[in-house]
């Protein structure tokens, strides 16, 4: 076989004209989700794993250490950001005439909320 082409059949096969593949949106719903939590805080950043399929929230104010948030759902994790905006240990500083995202505030994550896995207590 050396020098020659396999036979591959289908679509991939040699000579075959290109054709289209659907491209798949995974987890549409809760991308977007994450997507306007994002644009609805100012002192977090929101996003959504696919991997793990979970929702997470970064804190944008500066602290001694990351504040990390996590749930599995957009409402579960919006109310463990206000608890730790309400005093979960850290807070947030006061945004006063904040005129966009980000202005004003660091964008660096800064405590870990919740347990952490691979130590122990």
């Amino acid at each position: 076989m050396i020098g020659r082409r396999p036979r591959v059949p289908g679509r991939h096969r040699y000579g075959q004209a290109l054709s289209a593949v659907h491209r798949r949106l995974w987890d549409g719903p809760a991308r977007e989700e994450a997507g306007r939590l994002d644009r609805s805080t100012v002192l977090w950043s929101v996003l959504y794993s696919l991997g793990r399929r979970r929702f997470y929230a970064l804190a944008a104010w500066p602290a001694a250490e990351p504040v990390v948030v996590e749930d599995d759902t957009a409402e579960g994790l919006e109310a463990r950001m206000r608890e730790v905006e309400r005093g979960g240990g850290v807070r947030p500083p006061v945004p006063s005439g904040l005129a966009g995202r980000g202005e004003g505030i660091w964008n660096t994550p800064s405590v870990l909320v919740g347990p952490v896995q691979g130590r122990a207590a």
